[in-house]
C-alpha cells in the first residue's frame, strides 16, 4: 500500500512510492545503457557504498522488464563473502541466482550438479535458453565481495561464456557491480599482481561510475517534499547540506531525514532551517550509524593509512591519482581530488568522522582540564587558558601515547583535536581544514558563538624552525582572513624532529605573541 507521505530513505534501495528520490541513472558517468543491450555488451559499474548502486540496478531491472526486448535479473553475490575457494563460492552464487529469478518472478533453471568450476556456465546458458527469445540481462552487485580463487574462476566463466553469447545461448548483456572497479578485483585476486591483456575478465565495454548529488540535485531531492506536504527548507540550509556532505547521497538523505521525521514531527509544516541541519548533523556524528562507523572501520588498513595521515598532517604526497592505494581510497569514498584541493578526505561529516575514530582513546581517556582554566565567569571560552592547559597535557602524556600511536606522523593533530573535543562538545564545535601539500591543518573551534583559529604545523628534520614559524604565520593569517579581522588566531608549532635534534622541555613549550597571531611552542 503506498504512504501517504514518502520519506527521506537511509536504509536499503530506493523506490518511487515510499521514498523521495532522484533518477539515478541521471548521475551514471560513462554509461551507456541502450548499448549494453542492443550490441550484446558486458560491463562494470564502480562507486563507493551508499550512493545509489543497489538503487539504480533495480530500477533499471525494472524498466528493462517492461519492455519486450530483453528479460533482466538483479543478482547480489554477497552470500559469498566468506568463501575464497570456488569450490563453496561458485555453488552459492548460483543458489543466488535461482533465489534471484524467483524473487523477480521470471523463469530459472533448476540448479546444476557436477563440477563446481563449471556448473555456472552451464546454469547460465540452460537460463538464456529458457527465456529466449529475449535476451537475458544480469547484473551482478556486491561483486568485490569475491576474493581469490573464487573470483577468478567467476570471471573465467563469464570470459568464456562472452564469446558464445546470444539469445537462447548465454547472457547477452553483464554487468559487474560494487565498489571498484574491475581491475583492482583482479590485482587483489592476483595478490598484488597487475593485471594483463591475458588476464580472466578482458571483455567488458566500460567501466561506469555513479557519481554524487550536485547542488542543484539536493534541491530538487527536497523540493518533492515541499511539493507534497508544504513543507520548504531555505537556501542557507540546501548549501550547508552542500558543504557538509559534498553531494554524498546517504549524507544528504541522512540530513533531511533525521530534520523532517525526528528533530520535526514528520506531519509538520515548518522550514528547514539551517540550526535543523546543524543539530542533525550532530546527532549523525554521536549516533556512529552503521554507514559512518564501517568507514572508521577502514582506517588500520595500510593503504588506507598511507593516504589519510598524508592528509591530516598536509605532507606533500608520494602519490598520484593513478596510484593504486589512492585508487583503492577513491573508489571507497573516502577521499577526493581536485584540482584546487588535491587530496583531501571527501567531505566535512567524513572527515569529522574518521578523526573521531583515530583520536578515540585519547579523547575517551584524557582527563578535561579544570573549567575554571578554560572557562571565563560569563560561560565564554578563554581559548588562553584552554592551549595552556594542552602544552601541560602534551608535555605530561605525549610520550607515553606516541609509543603506541598508529598513526604516528599525524599524532600531534589527533592529540591535540582530542583535547579540545573533550571541552568544546558540549557547547560548540571544531571544523577541521586538511588536504595534501599545504603543509598545516586548520582548525576553526566555535564555542558560544565565538570563534578561535587554531594551526598545527610540524617541525622536522629538514626543516627551519624560522621559516617554519614564517610559513605558519602567513598560513593562519590567510585563514583568518576568510572569517574576520577580529577572529583569535592561534599557531602552534610541533617540535617533531629526532629526539637528539629536539630541545628540552624547559625551552619547547613556548608562548610568544606576533602582533595579531599566538603561537604556541609543543
Amino acid at each position: 500500500m503506498k504512504r501517504a507521505v514518502r520519506f527521506f530513505n537511509t536504509t536499503g534501495p530506493c523506490n518511487p512510492d515510499d521514498h523521495y528520490m532522484l533518477p539515478p541513472e541521471e548521475r551514471l558517468v560513462g554509461a551507456q545503457l541502450g548499448r549494453y543491450i542492443s550490441d550484446n555488451l558486458y560491463w562494470v559499474l564502480h562507486a563507493p557504498r551508499q550512493t545509489g548502486k543497489t538503487t539504480f540496478l533495480q530500477n533499471w531491472m525494472r524498466e528493462i522488464n517492461a519492455g519486450t526486448e530483453a528479460l533482466a535479473c538483479y543478482v547480489s553475490v554477497e552470500r559469498c563473502q566468506s568463501f575464497p575457494d570456488a569450490k563453496r563460492a561458485i555453488p552459492a552464487v548460483c543458489s543466488a541466482i535461482r533465489d534471484s529469478a524467483i524473487a523477480t518472478d521470471i523463469p530459472v533453471p533448476d540448479l546444476p550438479e557436477g563440477i563446481p568450476e563449471v556448473m555456472m556456465g552451464e546454469m547460465l546458458a540452460s537460463w538464456a535458453a529458457m527465456v529466449a527469445p529475449k535476451k537475458l540481462v544480469v547484473l551482478f552487485d556486491e561483486v568485490d565481495v569475491l576474493q581469490d580463487e573464487a573470483l577468478i574462476t567467476f570471471l573465467r566463466l563469464l570470459r568464456e561464456g562472452f564469446a558464445t553469447r546470444g539469445v537462447g545461448k548465454f547472457p547477452t548483456s553483464i554487468a559487474l557491480v560494487g565498489m571498484r572497479d574491475l581491475r583492482d578485483y583482479i590485482t587483489a585476486a592476483k595478490g598484488g599482481v597487475a593485471p594483463n591483456p591475458g588476464s580472466p575478465f578482458n571483455v567488458k565495454a566500460d567501466s561506469a561510475v555513479l557519481g554524487n548529488f550536485t547542488r542543484p540535485d539536493i534541491a530538487r531531492l527536497f523540493a518533492q517534499r515541499t511539493r507534497e506536504t508544504g513543507q520548504e527548507i531555505t537556501d542557507e540550509a540546501l548549501d550547508y547540506a552542500w558543504a557538509q556532505s559534498c553531494g554524498q547521497p546517504w549524507i544528504v538523505n541522512s540530513l533531511f531525514m533525521r530534520a523532517t521525521m525526528r528533530l520535526l514531527p514528520p506531519d509538520s509544516a515548518e522550514t528547514v532551517t539551517l540550526r535543523h541541519l546543524e543539530e542533525t548533523r550532530a546527532q549523525m556524528i554521536e549516533a556512529r550509524e552503521t554507514h559512518l562507523d564501517a568507514l572508521g572501520k577502514r582506517l588500520s588498513d595500510p593503504r588506507v593509512k598511507r593516504v589519510i595521515q598524508t592528509i591530516l598532517t598536509g605532507d606533500l604526497g608520494d602519490f598520484g591519482r593513478e596510484d593504486d592505494d589512492v585508487q583503492y581510497v577513491l573508489d571507497l569514498g573516502l577521499v577526493r581530488w581536485t584540482p584546487e584541493t588535491n587530496f583531501t578526505i571527501a567531505n566535512p561529516i567524513y572527515a569529522e568522522i574518521l578523526t573521531r575514530n583515530l583520536n578515540s582513546r585519547y579523547h575517551d581517556n584524557a582527563t578535561p582540564p579544570p573549567a575554571s582554566s578554560w572557562r571565563r565567569e560569563d560561560g565564554s571560552l578563554d581559548m588562553d587558558g584552554l592551549l595552556r592547559e594542552f602544552q601541560k597535557f602534551w608535555r605530561r602524556h605525549s610520550e607515553i601515547w606516541e609509543g603506541t600511536a598508529e598513526y604516528t606522523e599525524a599524532f600531534p593533530h589527533l592529540l591535540l583535536m582530542a583535547f579540545l573535543q573533550r571541552v568544546t562538545n558540549g557547547g560548540g564545535r571544531i571544523d577541521r581544514e586538511c588536504a595534501s601539500g599545504r603543509g598545516r591543518m586548520d582548525l576553526l573551534v566555535e564555542y558560544g558563538g565565538e570563534r578561535n583559529i587554531v594551526e598545527i604545523k610540524l617541525l622536522r628534520d629538514r626543516d627551519s624552525r624560522k621559516d617554519v614559524l614564517a610559513e605558519g604565520l602567513l598560513q593562519v593569517r590567510e585563514y583568518r582572513d576568510r572569517f574576520g579581522k577580529g577572529v583569535p588566531c592561534y599557531l602552534v608549532i610541533f617540535d617533531r624532529r629526532s629526539r637528539s635534534k629536539r630541545l628540552p622541555w624547559s625551552r619547547r613549550i613556548q608562548w610568544k605573541k606576533h602582533g595579531d597571531v599566538t603561537v604556541l611552542g609543543c
